[in-house]
């Protein structure tokens, strides 16, 4: 059980209105206490935070925003005192346009080794000023770039984040290095960003005609086209062949995860295999409505994938580029005992569950007002902020606790949050706080040890019904009460059920 922080919105320690390492530090027992396993750490790095953090200048650092190298190393040797281990973001498809590398190559021009560390090419046309290839960045512009010298580099991301070169072998040993850099610290895991994207074909992408692009900067594969020279290539296994055999030779269960989007969940199964990476992010759940037979299909594709290459599958229902799922289920008191709800079916299931921070208080998207926006993709519209809302610790009105004293947070805290911060649901009967922490100890004792086949049931429609050994699981995403078979309740989402099931309640059951 993993939980996911975005450090400049879960705890603020200097009082400047931004999360920083020390404030995570000053919480890890709060985290222990809800009982996870690890917790995954958003970027630190220093960068102009053109991308919040993703355009990175130095991997091997801590921005000043968020502490020093000397808070990451207490903050490793603290998480490890309370039993909790830590993974940490790995950038490794692009860096800023402020790194010193991609300085030097707009200094050293065309042709340069330098250069060569990106991916720089010359226009189309008959004066170069078309791009290389018709590619479009994940946020929504064209992905190439041109430079006062007349040639084009690429950004897949935005135009601050350029595209590293990873057939140049500096490029790969570079990473080596930052790998070993961490590992030294102690550092149990990377979470490997664009996991699919680090080796290109450069060529254009065949498109239907009439093809509008995607423009959701939380999904990279567009369901749309099916040619995609810019993502999975076979050369990248190579990359992650070689990482492997460099977490392996140090000591303790080190991990590496990618965020690996494919078009099919099988391919993912190309990354899992037992020299690359130990999991790969599963999306499948996060992208579908509130839906028995949506529900149903991620589940059983999933599984179904990765059964040939018994590989450990992930569940994962929000972070930090999507909507909140409690809002994605709807609205008011039903989104919440929707959201509950799956988050209990999913701890059900075998393999590796990563939290979001915040979802465990039941918190809401927040819909901010443009002045408040920050996000480069967003342009007028919502973007992600509304998912990266600083949490609420305690106190009756905004700053919440975040920062001392009553420094504002660097994002606009919602002054309805009252009820939903820590210090308000701790203790309280019935609270989602309180829920999450009897849920996660539910499957430690109930879940981790049921054996991984998963059985479904027969159930009306609108109803998921499946089973692990004794542990049986059942989910209502119907309009009506449905009944349940005779044995001991372990848990439920919402009110413990007599007979019948609720709608948008879920309940675990022992069964003979």
């Amino acid at each position: 059980m993993t939980y996911q922080i975005y450090p400049r919105s879960f705890a603020d320690a200097d009082g400047d209105g931004t999360g920083d390492l020390a404030g995570i530090t000053s919480r890890l027992e709060y985290l222990a206490d809800l009982g996870v396993d690890a917790i995954w750490l958003s970027p630190f790095y220093p960068s102009p935070q053109s991308d919040y953090g993703y355009d990175v200048v130095d991997n091997r650092d801590v921005d000043p925003l968020f502490g020093s190298l000397s808070d990451a190393e207490h903050l490793l040797e603290r998480a490890h005192q309370v039993g909790l281990r830590v993974i940490i973001d790995l950038i490794p498809n692009h860096t800023s346009s402020a790194h010193p590398w991609f300085a030097e190559a707009l200094a050293a021009g065309p042709g340069s080794a330098e250069r060569d560390r990106y991916i720089f090419r010359d226009g189309r046309g008959p004066d170069g000023d078309e791009p290389p290839t018709n590619w479009r960045s994940v946020f929504g512009s064209g992905a190439w770039t041109r430079v006062e010298d007349g040639q084009w580099y690429l950004h897949m991301f935005d135009q601050e984040e350029p595209d590293l070169n990873w057939r140049n072998p500096e490029v790969a040993e570079e990473f080596r290095s930052v790998l070993r850099f961490w590992l030294d610290r102690g550092v149990d895991g990377f979470r490997v960003d664009v996991a699919h994207g680090l080796m290109k074909d450069l060529r254009d992408q065949k498109v239907p005609e009439g093809y509008s692009p995607n423009s959701d900067p939380a999904v990279m594969y567009d369901a749309g086209v099916e040619d995609d020279p810019m993502w999975d290539r076979p050369e990248v296994h190579d990359v992650y062949r070689d990482w492997h055999k460099i977490v392996a030779a140090y000591p303790g269960d080190r991990m590496l995860l990618a965020e690996a989007w494919t078009q099919w969940p099988a391919d993912l199964r190309g990354y899992l295999r037992t020299d690359e990476f130990d999991q790969a992010f599963n999306f499948l759940w996060l992208q579908s409505k509130w839906s028995a037979v949506e529900f149903t299909e991620a589940i059983m594709s999933t599984l179904q994938a990765l059964e040939p290459s018994r590989a450990w599958p992930t569940w994962v229902l929000s972070n930090h580029d999507a909507v909140r799922h409690r809002t994605r289920y709807g609205d008011g008191p039903q989104a919440l005992a929707r959201a509950r709800a799956a988050t209990l079916t999913m701890l059900a299931l075998p393999g590796s569950a990563y939290l979001y921070q915040g979802e465990e208080l039941g918190l809401p998207h927040v819909e901010l007002p443009p002045e408040h926006q920050q996000d480069p993709w967003a342009k007028g519209g919502n973007g992600r902020d509304g998912c990266r809302v600083p949490l609420p610790w305690s106190g009756d009105a905004p700053p919440f606790g975040f920062s001392p004293g009553d420094q504002q947070p660097w994002l606009p805290q919602p002054v309805q949050w009252a009820d939903l911060t820590v210090a308000a649901q701790t203790g309280r009967p019935g609270s989602t706080l309180e829920f999450y922490r009897a849920a996660l100890a539910a499957r430690r004792r109930y879940a981790r040890g049921a054996g991984g086949e998963v059985r479904f049931l027969d159930a009306p429609d609108g109803v998921i019904a499946f089973r692990r050994g004794r542990l049986s699981v059942f989910l209502n995403c119907g309009t009506a009460p449905t009944p349940l078979p005779d044995g001991d309740v372990v848990i439920c989402s919402g009110e413990r059920p007599v007979s019948d099931l609720a709608p948008d309640d879920a309940v675990w059951i022992l069964t003979g």
